[in-house]
């Protein structure tokens, strides 16, 4: 049972005839207000005994199945009055924080008997994975609205939410230059590691090497008796190359830089990078690790990449243990054991942390591509350059040992035959992609 503002004000307003009877006497005084408290406990224990029970409720949820980072969705709460009494009552749904509740999930509601109300709230989740919410409280006031009756009833509800893939403005314009590539590798690309497309009459400017002579032999030239029209072979890339991302998800990817979670950073990464790869025709495989397996995509078409990727995504969280590196190559082998290319997003802040990944590394560079993806921290390249006063420069000190450490680990990577990505939060994904299209350019995707 609860009161309300209402009867505080009731109570309260007893101080006037009060303060009038002790005018007679304080005898009076005593009297008038042990009458007024009476009044007012009797007009409660009333108007408690007239509310309708907050138990006699049937609740239902409407609610979309998935949301990605940062958006905002309608949550509806389906009332139904099951008694036989008019329900006045203030509902209150118990999101979790991290659903972003917009206010304080708190609706007054009036239904009548056997009918049914929505209450509709805003939510704007600000962390992935499984929002939930649990409960409902119900306070059920009478017809004075001083005292209610309240009971917390059980409604479990779920909202997915999705890595917001913010990325995927960069996608277009790879994707033009993706196009160009494509028009332009058939010309250059030769020889082995390519697919056959077409024969064609030789132009200007072709390699002769790729003169079929037989298809040539079977091609009379019709305005020279006797003679042959010189044929050519075209190629075009092989398609269904793979790559495989690994995502590290140790406690390193727990990091927050620009205000953003190296996690999170690197599922941006990941998933325009597979956006891209899946328009080239490539098979992506992703592997979420630390020591142990938190979420894995194999074997995914070109259709249900991304949302089976984000589906995974949504509910992996850094976990503040040391990655095992050493096992690593032996999930890769698990997805593929054809050459790849096997992107590593991880960080390569110092000597120390990286010595895992670097001991590692000559296991795989010796079968596949090897690129390594971390995240740059902006605000370590703006100390860097601030010298204004003594603590500036020891603060840029400090900054450059960091980012001389950083060049020490990307140098060992390519000594191991490795390549390194390195880039703020907003710029890894992108730089990431353009990488991706510089491989494939180079002939060596």
């Amino acid at each position: 049972m609860a009161w309300s503002g209402r009867f505080a004000w009731l109570v309260a307003a007893g101080v006037i005839p009060v303060v009038a009877a002790g005018m007679a006497s304080a005898w009076a005084a005593w009297a008038t207000l042990l009458a007024w408290v009476l009044v007012a406990l009797g007009l409660g224990a009333l108007d408690v005994s007239l509310a309708a029970s907050p138990r006699l409720v049937a609740l239902a949820r409407d609610l979309p199945d998935r949301v990605r980072l940062g958006e905002t969705v309608d949550a509806s709460l389906i009332v139904h009055n099951l008694g036989s009494r008019t329900l006045r009552a203030v509902v209150r749904d118990a999101w979790q924080p991290s659903a972003g509740l917009a206010g304080t999930g708190r609706t007054v509601l009036t239904i009548p008997a056997g009918e049914r109300r929505r209450m509709t709230l805003r939510l704007t989740p600000w962390r992935r994975g499984d929002r939930r919410v649990d409960d409902v409280t119900i306070r059920s006031f009478g017809p004075l609205g001083l005292w209610a009756r309240q009971a917390t009833l059980a409604a479990p509800g779920r909202l997915c939410v999705l890595p917001p893939f913010a990325s995927r403005v960069h996608l277009p314009s790879r994707l033009t230059r993706l196009r160009e590539l494509d028009g332009r590798t058939p010309i250059l690309l030769r020889g082995q590691g390519t697919e056959f497309d077409t024969i064609r009459e030789y132009v200007r400017g072709d390699d002769v090497r790729s003169i079929d002579w037989r298809a040539t032999a079977r091609r009379p030239d019709p305005e020279a008796p006797g003679s042959s029209k010189l044929m050519v072979r075209t190629w075009r890339p092989e398609r269904d190359r793979r790559i495989v991302i690994v995502v590290d998800t140790s406690r390193t990817a727990a990091a927050r830089i620009a205000d953003e979670p190296r996690l999170d950073t690197a599922f941006e990464a990941s998933l325009l990078l597979s956006a891209l790869a899946a328009h080239a025709g490539d098979r992506v495989d992703f592997l979420a690790w630390d020591r142990r397996v938190r979420g894995r995509v194999h074997g995914a078409s070109a259709g249900d990449l991304l949302a089976r990727m984000v589906d995974t995504m949504s509910t992996i969280d850094a976990e503040l243990i040391e990655a095992d590196w050493a096992s690593v190559p032996a999930q890769v082998r698990r997805l593929t054991s054809r050459r790849s290319l096997v992107v590593l997003l991880t960080g390569v802040d110092s000597p120390g942390t990286a010595r895992g990944l670097l001991t590692m590394l000559p296991q795989l560079t010796r079968q596949h591509l090897v690129l390594v993806a971390s995240v740059a921290d902006p605000e370590v390249l703006d100390r860097a350059r601030d010298r204004e006063d003594l603590d500036a420069v020891y603060r840029a000190a400090a900054a450059e040992r960091a980012l001389l450490d950083t060049t020490r680990v990307a140098e060992a990577i390519r000594r191991l035959g490795g390549d390194v990505v390195t880039a703020s939060p907003a710029d890894l994904p992108p730089a990431l992609a353009d990488r991706y299209l510089e491989l494939k350019a180079a002939g060596r995707l």
